[in-house]
């Protein structure tokens, strides 16, 4: 199994479709990903989920799953069109406010692709597609940006 892990702003622009679909495409076809994991927070988490569950009607075998930043007790039901959810080990300790960012780095630190949408260089998503990058020099993930920086 292999894991692609998105992320992105929230203000991500619907254009950029097309250059996600074709990136998923890829991952799907040469990489042989077949999992996808993206929150659910913001556009370009949107739009990340729209453009797997379109891939997932030529490649049915992939799965899309909800990363949860937080406890499922505290929020039980998993959006719909998702095949499932991940809530990372240990986060029951992690402050709230801190959640999100550190199921984001455990899932960084877990898959063996990333799909980005970062171009604010003051912003989570830049910070974690940094520390990609430079996991990506370790030949630990491969680290594809929409935006051309």
């Amino acid at each position: 199994m292999s894991t692609c892990f998105f992320i992105g702003h929230r203000d991500a622009p619907d254009s950029i479709l097309p250059s996600l679909s074709a990136a998923i495409e890829t991952r799907i076809v040469e990489d042989g990903v077949d999992q996808f994991v993206v929150g659910n927070y913001g556009r370009f988490d949107l739009l990340a989920a729209q453009a797997v569950r379109k891939a997932k009607k030529q490649h049915p075998d992939i799965l899309l799953f909800y990363l949860r930043p937080y406890h499922p007790a505290e929020r039980s039901f998993t959006p719909a069109g998702f095949d499932g959810s991940f809530y990372p080990p240990g986060m029951e300790t992690v402050p709230r406010k801190l959640a999100i960012v550190r199921a984001n780095r455990y899932m960084v630190d877990n898959s063996q692709f990333l799909i980005a949408y970062a171009r604010y260089t003051v912003s989570n998503a830049w910070e974690l597609t940094e520390y990609a990058w430079k996991r990506e020099k370790k030949g630990l993930i491969h680290v594809e940006n929409l935006v051309q920086v």
